[in-house]
């Protein structure tokens, strides 16, 4: 460790973890990273590729304002352990283009201002998974991205047929996708991709047509997904866009699983199906759901794909490790339209190994944005209170996370869960992601007074319960 003097200006550190390098270092809250490697941190791009080293010197400006050199030698993919201010270490990249679907411009006024933000930054696509249309990359940044070598990148792709692309993303520079997506394939980032399908848009042979784009890029296209756009009641002054039928659900399903047949026979993508349906089209075509197997791992998850199979598949083996028991317990369920009847098969299944375990499930219509949105990820405290009042709860009421704010609890309409306990009369419980953690709940009572964080992404803010990027928000 060595005196040392710099004019960079830094990154504020936020937080600590124990155990870590950083608290070895003595670094704490309020000190100012300002280089690593003698190098100034521009963003998280620069500081990750820069951690990557077994050997690195970091220039510190303490809360007193000494700076000091620290040379560390650690594992390659040893973390330093310093929390900062600015989750990026820079600006967020906000989205320059005008989409025909986006969900921003479809939410009502008087919201938090963190749900009106944007966001189309590829640092966001590397650390949260986040997708990106990539529309306000110039070369330079591309080649960046390519230096730095970080994967996978999720592009928002929506359509390969360029005049259409600018149309649909109202933007005159949305037209080049593939040679963006050909530049960093060929510098061998890896790549996933989803269209957000729009009736009489981007679906039809157009959809034939970025599908067939997209497969002549892989392997490092890995996967695509195809998700129904969402479609609020909040769009007067927009581009009329028409919801998806059963019929035209089992087209859409039709040209998918026709490629993906092709496609795991050929062998050129690892035996991968590449592109999947989310869980809507399924629901909306009267069809079962694919077997676990057919989701090939899993790689469009937070994209609504196979959520509602994963689920299951948790929630059963979770449930067989169990003994049967003479516990009582009522309580119920909250959800939206869409997983509701998966989720009462499940309590279904809860019942005849435990018969004194009652959890009633409660399939709550989206008032706020209307009822096209049937994700449990939009429901909001009102609309919750407003269809449970009067109803028999039980001792507990059993809500996902992904209704609430991260790291909050409030849900979209910025009520509380406490007011909404309050107003109920009931303790709320919020359950993780996981069918294991939906059980565990389902079993045991509430901690009081402690609620799980929410998980559902606002545009600066994301977790696994849901994601969303240039105003589209796909969540279970």
């Amino acid at each position: 460790m060595k005196n040392a003097k710099s004019v960079c200006k830094g990154h504020e550190v936020k937080s600590i973890e124990a155990g870590s390098i950083a608290e070895e270092l003595g670094l704490a809250p309020g000190d100012r990273l300002l280089e690593i490697n003698g190098r100034r941190i521009r963003d998280i791009f620069d500081y990750e590729y820069e951690m990557r080293e077994e050997y690195v010197e970091l220039l510190v400006e303490t809360r007193e304002g000494e700076q000091w050199l620290y040379e560390v030698e650690k594992d390659e993919e040893e973390e330093l352990g310093a929390e900062f201010e600015n989750g990026l270490m820079d600006d967020y990249q906000s989205c320059s283009n005008r989409c025909i679907f986006c969900f921003i411009d479809q939410m009502p006024p008087g919201m938090r201002d963190t749900l009106y933000f944007k966001d189309d930054d590829s640092r966001l696509s590397f650390l949260q998974g986040n997708y990106i249309t990539l529309t306000n990359m110039d070369r330079q940044e591309l080649e960046r991205l390519a230096h730095y070598h970080f994967s996978p990148i999720n592009v928002s792709v929506h359509t390969t047929d360029p005049e259409l692309r600018k149309k649909m993303l109202r933007n005159r520079f949305a037209g080049d996708i593939m040679e963006k997506l050909e530049f960093l394939a060929q510098a061998g980032i890896e790549l996933n991709g989803q269209v957000v399908l729009c009736k009489g848009w981007n679906d039809g042979e157009v959809l034939e047509q970025t599908i067939r784009d997209l497969v002549r890029l892989r392997p490092h296209m890995r996967s695509l997904s195809v998700v129904p756009v969402g479609l609020t009641r909040w769009r007067e002054g927009l581009e009329p866009l028409q919801p998806f039928g059963r019929e035209e659900a089992e087209k859409v399903l039709e040209r998918i699983e026709k490629w993906q047949k092709r496609l795991r026979s050929d062998g050129a993508g690892g035996g991968t199906g590449f592109v999947y349906a989310s869980d809507e089209w399924y629901l909306l075509a009267g069809r079962s759901l694919p077997s676990e197997q057919e989701y090939d791992g899993y790689p469009q998850l937070e994209n609504g794909v196979g959520m509602l199979r994963l689920l299951e598949e948790e929630f059963r083996e979770a449930l067989e490790e169990q003994e049967g028991d003479d516990r009582e317990v009522q309580g119920s369920l909250v959800t939206g339209l869409l997983a509701a009847p998966f989720l009462d098969t499940y309590m279904k299944w809860l019942n005849r190994k435990f018969p004194r375990v009652h959890i009633r499930v409660f399939a709550v219509e989206n008032r706020f944005f209307g009822k096209n949105i049937t994700v449990s990820g939009l429901l909001t405290g009102r609309d919750l209170w407003e269809q449970l009042q009067g109803q028999v709860l039980g001792e507990k009421l059993l809500i996902p996370c992904n209704m609430l704010r991260s790291g909050e609890e409030v849900f979209l309409d910025d009520w509380s869960v406490g007011e909404l306990e309050r107003r109920l009369g009931v303790s709320v419980a919020v359950t993780d992601s996981s069918g294991a953690d939906l059980l565990w709940a389902a079993l045991h009572p509430p901690a009081r007074g402690k609620h799980k964080r929410r998980q559902v992404y606002e545009q600066t803010d994301r977790g696994h319960c849901g994601q969303a990027e240039c105003g589209e928000i796909h969540t279970v």
